[in-house]
């Protein structure tokens, strides 16, 4: 329910509420935060905002134009359920404080952007998105890198590679076995399933906190990998909503001495963390993806696919923004890596779920992204891709209904596939942009500053430091 700077206000005096706690997402898209005592909110702090310095926050201005405001969206506001201080948190647009124009690299702004140019076109009014972001509950994660050493090193309780351990010699109680096996966690009861009570804190503090949950279930993977699934809202509110979800989960673990990870890939051998994004168009209260068409598809919604295919490898920079993404979209793996559609096969990256006949159900489900991505930016990319899609009616060609892994070598190669890299895809999002820059929605700045932030502080970075298995393959070369 949408709430007025008085509503809020009377919130907190009905909560004794003694602080707010004002965010923002930065650009690669961590949220970001400061405090205020409760006594300096107002209603008028709703309309001019408050300053702060910009010039740390990653990706954003150089110093000599680091002034910002914080302009706070009262309809975002919530109780923290972590604070002991009682504490409102809101989420709040980045202004330039001279010319009052929304911050062009503020991903909220971006998002609230692509939905106006999509209310532009007359295509739709509304686009809603429906993620299903899956994560790891860890016990106990190490990690460094420096000049004469690199390595990781995670644990969980749950992990294959604990069957044999001695864990009453290092104070952990005696081992009771039930330790899932690579690729089996999809979905036994405990005590196999030994995250059950934690993911349902998860979940209910998700509801107090006002988000709507569908489910909870341990994924597939070995050593506590979780989803939480939210019902599908608008665009913009399904991004606050899922930096909201990555909050409340992160430190539901901490309170239990757990931590959480929503990187792609973190375990060796084991599935990867994805994050399957369930899209569609409405106009005036009807859906426009329900049609007589395959899989009972409107040609509109077959134009929207042709658009996601067309320009996924681009869009890929967006969804799947890290190079650790890659090792999770595999050929012959799990991940979607067929750049194709389907209404059940899912090795496609496009598919249409069958599970209800209603019109309201019809949607597209594009199974690349991972929960690693900056959610305004990745559902602003995917929404631009769609609409060019509709606007050029993109055909996706035929579907893939069969198994890929049956294809003959020939058939095979005819069926495009995802960047090998994400320095691929920023390749590919240099060649292919013009589509993200219609509306103003991304501007030309936004997309340099991505991809040479991303060449420079991921890419290179990584290229640059030698990997621990190279030493497994050449030191004694």
């Amino acid at each position: 329910m949408s709430k007025t700077p008085s509503e809020v206000l009377a919130m907190c005096r009905e909560n004794d509420v003694k602080a707010i706690d004002l965010r923002f997402m930065d650009f690669p898209g961590l949220w970001q935060h400061f405090t205020i005592p409760v006594d300096k909110l107002d209603e008028d702090v709703f309309e001019e905002g408050l300053g702060f310095d910009g010039s740390s926050i990653r990706g954003w201005q150089a110093i000599n134009e680091s002034d910002m405001l914080v302009v706070p969206q009262s309809d975002t506001a919530f109780l923290d359920p972590f604070t002991s201080l009682p504490t409102v948190a809101m989420i709040c647009n980045i202004q330039d404080p001279i010319t009052r124009e929304d911050y062009t690299r503020d991903p909220r702004n971006v998002a609230r952007k692509s939905v106006n140019y999509m209310k532009s076109t007359g295509i739709a009014d509304t686009c809603f998105v429906g993620p299903e972001a899956e994560f790891f509950i860890f016990d106990d994660v190490r990690f460094d890198q420096t000049p004469n050493q690199g390595f990781y090193f995670i644990d969980s309780i749950e992990g294959q590679w604990n069957r044999g351990k001695n864990t009453k010699a290092v104070g952990e109680g005696p081992n009771l076995g039930y330790k899932l096996r690579h690729k089996e966690g999809y979905f036994p009861v405990p005590p196999a399933d030994q995250m059950m009570d934690i993911r349902n804190e998860m979940m209910q503090t998700m509801v107090e906190s006002g988000l709507d949950v569908e489910c909870q279930h341990h994924e597939v993977g070995t050593a506590g990998q979780a989803e939480i699934d939210l019902k599908f809202d608008e665009l913009v509110t399904m991004s606050d909503k899922m930096m909201m979800y990555k909050y409340i989960i992160k430190n539901v673990a901490r309170r239990h001495g757990k931590t959480v990870t929503f990187m792609p890939k973190p375990v060796f051998e084991d599935n990867g963390s994805g994050m399957h994004t369930h899209m569609s168009l409405w106009k005036d209260g009807e859906p426009l993806f329900a049609g007589g068409g395959y899989a009972g598809l409107s040609e509109t919604a077959l134009y929207a696919i042709g658009g996601l295919l067309r320009h996924a490898p681009s869009v890929l920079a967006f969804t799947n923004p890290t190079t650790n993404s890659y090792k999770r979209l595999v050929p012959g793996y799990e991940a979607p890596v067929n750049l194709a559609y389907s209404q059940r096969n899912r090795s496609a990256a496009c598919r249409i779920p069958m599970y209800s006949p209603s019109p309201k159900a019809k949607r597209v489900e594009f199974r690349c992204p991972d929960p690693s991505c900056n959610p305004y930016l990745a559902f602003s990319a995917m929404l631009m891709a769609i609409l060019d899609g509709v606007q050029n009616k993109i055909h996706p060609g035929e579907p893939l209904d069969k198994d890929i892994y049956d294809l003959s070598p020939e058939e095979a190669a005819e069926v495009p596939t995802t960047p090998g890299s994400l320095h691929d895809s920023l390749a590919a999002l240099r060649r292919d942009h013009e589509f993200l820059l219609r509306g103003d929605v991304f501007t030309k700045d936004v997309i340099d500053t991505w991809i040479n932030y991303k060449n420079e502080k991921e890419v290179d970075a990584l290229r640059l430091r030698p990997h621990p298995y190279e030493f497994c393959l050449y030191f004694d070369i």
